[in-house]
């Protein structure tokens, strides 16, 4: 497996304590989808664990991931913190901060384009085909639909001929 991020050690990966009070879960598909990722690009971010309770405060998802690789160590990052409370702050900022960016759509469709060359499966966007055809058909223009009843009537000036 390919480390291409900084990290304060490759930590066997049973040492690796996930914190039990994390309030995040983490569904199979997204565990799937994360083990994809780590498999094709490598380790991107470590996993971070604090010094003082030894328990994982980023990353639980990424555990997951590597335990259903069956990687044998996982690149962790040591933190210290100065009390329990900026620990657990970390920890509950970690699981919400993502939630709350907004989704240039417009800019994430020209990307997801120029990636659609067919050299990458673009499940590795962690878009799935029927998001992806939700986001490219968002952009498509409205058929006009015009109501029969009110199609304007046009009539030939030589002879007389009606029609809408």
């Amino acid at each position: 497996m390919k480390n291409r991020c900084n990290y304060t050690r490759l930590e066997p990966i049973e040492k690796v304590i996930p914190n039990p009070r994390n309030p995040n879960t983490h569904p199979e598909g997204q565990i799937e989808l994360l083990a994809k990722i780590i498999d094709f690009q490598g380790w991107r971010s470590p996993i971070v664990v604090s010094k003082s309770s030894g328990f994982i405060v980023r990353g639980h998802g990424r555990l997951l991931a590597a335990q259903r690789l069956k990687l044998k160590k996982v690149p962790i990052d040591v933190q210290v913190y100065d009390n329990e409370a900026q620990e657990w702050a970390d920890l509950v900022a970690d699981n919400r901060i993502a939630e709350l960016a907004e989704m240039d759509r417009a800019t994430l469709k020209d990307l997801i384009e120029e990636l659609d060359t067919g050299e990458i499966d673009l499940d590795l966007t962690a878009w799935d085909q029927a998001s992806l055809e939700d986001l490219m058909s968002s952009f498509l223009p409205e058929p006009i639909e015009e109501d029969p009843l009110e199609a304007e009537v046009n009539e030939c000036p030589k002879c007389g001929h009606k029609w809408k």
